[in-house]
């Protein structure tokens, strides 16, 4: 390299490091995710490994059976070299040690490679192709890998790569593993538990040039992972070294590069007569955004001390309608991530890491009037502001006590936050229209309703985890025992009501007189339009402590046949505002047993399989719901027109509504009280839990490539969720109780006079039998026993990167059944974990059938291709059948209670039941057709192509290089979720059914410049 270059590299490397270490703050640290390497050799030989990154040294003597394994291995490359009586054997041999996965390397009596072709080598590094050490399934991505794909820079794309894995619902995001709901998954960071514990669909995240590798477990995981029935995202950061390292990386993503959205409009006829109206409108949506990321790398003190630390500034700005055309929004953010990691090699016995890191994020949006046929942005009406994000870190100890004994003690902190705040808050009120009102809307002109901005809540929300938890592992002959105890205390602080004066969001139908409204009254003579006012009040500070307690063997049965077995036992305990236990359930035992046979002793076939089960925690919004109290009332009034107004914070005119005479009762069937949570939670809850079985094989077909199948069985029997309880053993209720319950299981709350019991006491409700009383009939039946099944054969075959080209294809047969989703319910967009409307009404549940996540058949194919040193290429499609459509009903025979709101599309899910003929007249005329799950058919198949091609700076000594890539090639925009209730009331259709609501995403494209130096 020319002196002039060194002295620029220099510069530049002490800009970069000055940039990150200025942008830290102290946090609390994190613990680091490991690898490990086994194998055979000579006993009584010596297997030494060096990291040469950091010149960590580890060493062990080969067994009598001729086995070694060196464990708890940070991920990196490392050399290996076999001494006997003090001297080395052969040449050092260079290896890879993957996240979660064991390396091996077989020895012969020389010291070197036994079998060469039993191994994969890539440039001059041995990496792991058959893990015969594993009985899990896992997919694990590599920074290298993924820079040479077009990937977009999230954990969540990254999980998609994996096969099984899909996107959940669009209207609230997440990933579905395995035919799991998207609130059943567990992401983590060097070891540290950073997923959402308030409703479980997102998780703290960094930027992907922080990560070294990725792990995505979609089955048969370790008894250390606990608390998921979906999957496992595994991550682990960058580390520093002995080498002096820097970078810059670029990103741009101007909306010049990006395709418009379609726009939608739908009109149906309904079966009464009246017409209905959707409209999506997005084609004039732009956004741009753009980052900078600066990182360094290096010691403080040479083989001691390493620090890796960055920054990221990033720029964000958007400018959108609203569906409806009538508002336009702008939208900034300009975050800035910053996040470090230290490693401390005391000696090399003893570690110490620690891990900081900052994802807050803040997103103003600014909402004005507009006019979608002129296409002008009219006066402003308000703006708002989203804080999201916090600070996380860990630190942790590990310790190598001779060459069989290993102990990790680590401690965590994981916070995040979410603020919404305007300042039209205090003075202005939300008002909206149903699809029914549009008409009349148009007519009108369209004009804005309410001054409020948003349609958001105003929230305040912290969250915070304390992790601490100590591993030990111990290496007895044929037995490598690993046991460990984890405690994770998590804590909500949330307050959330509706703005305005009266803290009431008012909603305007269309309906015609002598329609029943969800309070039970009807809509008056000469009545046409009514309003609906809900006010929402709810809030506290809530904690939840998980603690659990593990061990496991992986015995070597033979030198071929691994065997697994493990056993972890789970506690949960839910508390109120004032400290209490409201939901606790210990001593959750989850037994795992695993094998791995090394069928041709060389490692390059393995066949494998695991039964276990799994546990799923109580999210903390039920302590909120629950245990702080909830007032959701709603209340109906007759709309007597509109009047003009003046917006008190921009001086702008609005419509708003004339609130005419209210019709009935205030319908207070939503409202929780708090207090006395007897009757508001089961005394002998059953925690939800999921069994596993996956049977499989592996095998390499040459030193590059390798495939592989497997078929795997999932069974959720069992539920937890609010349910509807109207009648109990005592008799009628009167009104509705909404306790946490196992429906379809017996549920045990405190029976007396308010619930019509003659006496005071503990009484047992058989929720398959007992629970509700039908309106009208008076029949008393139970709920349908929850069930979810998931089976899938899964086919792969991978070859891996050899300096010219890298290819996987993977395609997975599978069927998603049962009569609950899981925590939340896709098919009415309700995303509240733990208290959706699957038991909001006995119809709810009563069908099983193919569920929201069910795609039968999935197709990914990934590859990547050099021309030459300059020039090289990557691209991805993804293939995936559509999921099944509903028929929801709103009613079902013998019954005058609605199993779906008459009013909303939203609320109360749907019955699985039509009414054909005298639907106005009484019970015993009505006649019904059934219309189980997927009656409406099927979603249509999605295709997803992706390519890039990365320009590398034909210089030495200089790594820049230019990396675009185009998403979604094709821009197709199919539908992906549609409206699925089928009922507008009683044998009245709705024309609007299977009609869209989302879409997949247009093309855009990426721009990536990134020198390191």
């Amino acid at each position: 390299m020319k002196r002039s270059h060194t002295k620029f590299r220099r510069a530049a490397l002490c800009i970069a490091l000055g940039a990150c270490l200025s942008a830290m703050t102290p946090v609390v640290m994190a613990q680091s995710a490991t690898g490990a390497v086994a194998g055979r050799a000579t006993a009584g030989d010596q297997v030494v490994v060096t990291r040469e990154a950091t010149g960590l040294t580890r060493s062990v003597t080969v067994s009598g059976d001729g086995s070694y394994r060196l464990g708890q291995l940070p991920v990196g490359d490392y050399s290996l070299v076999v001494t006997r009586d003090g001297q080395p054997l052969g040449e050092p041999v260079s290896l890879n040690v993957a996240l979660g996965g064991t390396t091996t390397v077989n020895l012969g009596s020389s010291g070197g490679i036994a079998d060469l072709g039993a191994v994969t080598v890539l440039g001059s590094r041995i990496i792991n192709r058959v893990d015969v050490h594993s009985t899990e399934s896992a997919t694990n991505i590599t920074r290298e890998e993924w820079a040479r794909l077009p990937v977009a820079q999230s954990l969540t794309s990254v999980a998609l790569l994996a096969p099984g894995v899909v996107g959940g619902n669009s209207s609230f995001g997440g990933i579905s593993f395995g035919g799991s709901s998207v609130a059943e998954n567990s992401v983590f960071i060097n070891g540290l538990n950073v997923t959402d514990f308030y409703r479980r669909q997102s998780f703290s995240t960094a930027p992907f040039a922080f990560f070294r590798e990725f792990q995505v477990k979609t089955g048969g995981y370790s008894v250390e992972f606990g608390r998921a029935t979906g999957g496992v995202i595994n991550a682990v950061s960058r580390s520093g070294g002995n080498e002096l390292e820097g970078g810059i990386e670029l990103t741009f993503e101007p909306s010049a590069w990006k395709a418009s959205a379609d726009d939608h409009e739908f009109t149906g006829q309904n079966s009464n007569g009246t017409t209905s109206t959707a409209i999506y409108r997005a084609s004039r949506d732009r956004s741009s955004f753009g980052k900078a990321n600066v990182w360094a790398s290096g010691p403080l003190i040479k083989d001691r001390l390493f620090l890796f630390a960055m920054y990221e500034a990033r720029d964000f700005n958007s400018k959108y309608s609203s569906t409806g055309g009538g508002s336009w929004f702008r939208g900034e953010s300009g975050d800035g991530f910053w996040g470090a990691k230290m490693d401390w090699r005391i000696s090399d016995n003893h570690l110490l890491e620690l891990l900081a890191f900052s994802d807050d994020a803040e997103t103003t949006t600014g909402t004005f009037n507009y006019d979608w046929d002129t296409g002008e942005v009219g006066d402003a009406v308000g703006s708002n502001t989203v804080q999201g994000g916090g600070e996380s870190g860990s630190l942790t100890y590990t310790g190598y006590f001779g060459e069989s004994f290993v102990a990790k003690a680590m401690y965590g902190i994981n916070q995040s936050q979410s603020f919404s705040f305007s300042p039209a808050d205090g003075p202005c009120e939300q008002i909206f229209f149903d699809a029914s009102y549009r008409d009349v809307y148009e007519s009108m002109g369209e004009p804005p309703l309410g001054c409020h901005p948003t349609s958001a809540m105003i929230v305040a929300h912290e969250d915070e985890r304390e992790v601490a938890r100590l591993d030990f592992e111990w290496t007895l002959g044929n037995h490598q025992l690993r046991f460990g105890i984890d405690h994770e205390l998590m804590t909500t602080d949330r307050t959330s009501f509706y703005p305005g004066p009266t803290g009431m969001r008012y909603t305007a139908y269309s309906m015609s007189p002598g329609s029943v409204l969800d309070n039970g009254s009807v809509v008056p003579p000469g009545v046409d339009s009514i309003l609906m006012g809900r006010r929402r009040v709810d809030g506290g500070v809530f904690e939840t402590e998980a603690s659990a307690y593990y061990i496991e063997d992986t015995w070597s049965v033979t030198p071929d046949l691994l065997l697994n077995i493990g056993l972890r036992v789970d506690s949960f305990d839910n508390k109120t505002a004032a400290g209490g236990s409201f939901i606790k359930m210990d001593e959750l035992v989850s037994p795992r047993l695993g094998f791995s046979w090394d069928m041709k002793s060389d490692g390059t076939s393995k066949l494998f399989g695991n039964l276990g089960r799994y546990y799923l925690p109580v999210t903390n919004n039920i302590n909120y719901t629950f245990a702080g109290g909830l007032t959701d009332e709603r209340t109906f009034y007759e709309l007597d027109g509109w009047r003009e107004a003046t917006n008190p914070v921009t001086g702008a005119s609005y419509m708003e509504p004339i609130i005419g005479t209210q019709i009935g009762p205030v319908d207070t069937n939503y409202n929780v009280s708090v207090g006395d949570l007897r009757q508001s939670v089961d005394r002998d809850l059953d925690a939800v839990y999921q069994d596993e079985a996956i049977l499989g094989y592996q095998g390499m077909l040459s030193q590059t490539w390798s495939w592989g199948v497997n078929a795997t069985y999932r069974r959720m029997k069992n539920a937890l969720d609010d349910v509807r309880i109207n009648h109990t053993p005592c008799g009628p209720v009167g009104y509705n109780l909404w306790p946490i319950a196992n429906p379809g299981k017996p549920l045990t709350i405190w029976g007396d006079s308010s619930i019509g019991c003659d006496t005071e006491g503990w009484i047992t409700i058989d929720t398959s039998k007992d629970g509700y009383i039908m309106g009208g009939s008076g029949q008393v039946v139970g709920y349908s026993e929850p069930e979810r099944t998931y089976k899938s054969i899964e086919l792969q075959i991978d070859r891996a990167w050899d300096e010219k080209w890298a290819f996987n294809a993977s395609y997975i047969w599978s069927k998603s059944d049962g009569n609950h989703e899981g925590p939340v319910n896709s098919d009415t967009n309700y995303g509240d974990t733990g208290m959706v409307q699957y038991w909001d009404h006995p119809s709810n549940n009563q069908d099983y059938g193919p569920l929201f996540n069910d795609h039968r058949h999935q197709v990914k194919l990934r590859g990547s291709y050099a021309f030459n040193e300059q020039w090289s290429v990557g691209g991805m499609m993804t293939a995936m059948s559509g999921a099944p459509i509903n028929q929801f009903g709103v009613t079902w025979p013998n019954d005058t209670t609605g199993g779906a709101s008459f009013v909303t599309e939203g609320s109360g899910g749907g019955t699985f039941w039509h009414c054909v003929q005298n639907c106005s007249g009484g019970l015993a005329e009505r006649v019904y057709e059934y219309a189980g799950r997927g009656s409406g058919g099927r979603l249509p198949w999605t295709y997803n192509l992706a390519a890039n091609v990365t320009w590398t700076l034909p210089v030495d000594g200089i790594d820049l290089k230019a990396r675009l890539s185009v998403f979604n090639l094709l821009n197709d925009q199919e539908v992906i979720n549609v409206r699925q209730r089928y009922e507008l009331g009683p044998g009245v259709s709705r024309g609007l059914h299977g009609t869209g609501t989302r879409w997949q995403s247009p093309r855009y494209a990426q721009l990536v410049v990134t020198w390191n130096f």
